[in-house]
């Protein structure tokens, strides 16, 4: 009981935080950024993780995990292990047709069920060294979940949001 009284309480604060947004940007909206951690803090505890998909053509790696609860600025960048389940837009790189294409579920967020094998696993055309995450299911969380890292942020298909340092070869973690 006290569970659902504390979740309806931050959803009346998120969707008041969500009334009283500006436009205004520099990165950091202090409204939009209050609404995205209230709305992170009332997601539920559990066994999964959640998953941003983050597609950059001719890249390897998956996108961003993180653990239900935590910022999005403690996400990882991953490679996807598909020993038991393929990732959810398993899709040829070139399409024959009209049919989708590899990185058509990119801002997708999901649901995530595995566990981080502790190996890093090389991407040559991103040089990076990057966690693997052993997937074993999905479902689609929020299709169309908006910004990753900042409210103002620009999604251009060919850079990062934000640097990896700790996934340059050689870095250690």
């Amino acid at each position: 009981m006290q569970r659902h009284l504390l979740s309806l309480l931050i959803v009346l604060v998120s969707l008041f935080i969500a009334a009283c947004e500006t436009t205004g940007g520099g990165g950091g909206d202090p409204m939009q950024l209050e609404y995205r951690r209230l709305s992170i803090a009332s997601e539920p505890p559990g066994n999964y993780f959640v998953g941003r998909r983050f597609h950059l053509s001719q890249r390897h790696f998956w996108g961003y995990v993180r653990r239900p609860g935590e910022s999005w600025d403690q996400s990882k960048l991953v490679v996807i292990n598909e020993k038991f389940a393929k990732q959810p837009d398993r899709y040829p790189e070139i399409p024959s047709g009209d049919g989708p294409a590899y990185g058509s579920d990119h801002n997708r967020e999901y649901r995530l069920w595995g566990y981080f094998s502790g190996r890093r696993v090389y991407d040559p055309n991103s040089d990076l060294m990057l966690p693997e995450f052993v997937l074993q299911r999905y479902e689609l969380k929020n299709e169309s979940p908006g910004w990753l890292f900042k409210p103002n942020e620009k999604f251009n298909g060919q850079y990062l949001l934000r640097d990896e340092p700790s996934a340059r070869p050689g870095a250690r973690f």
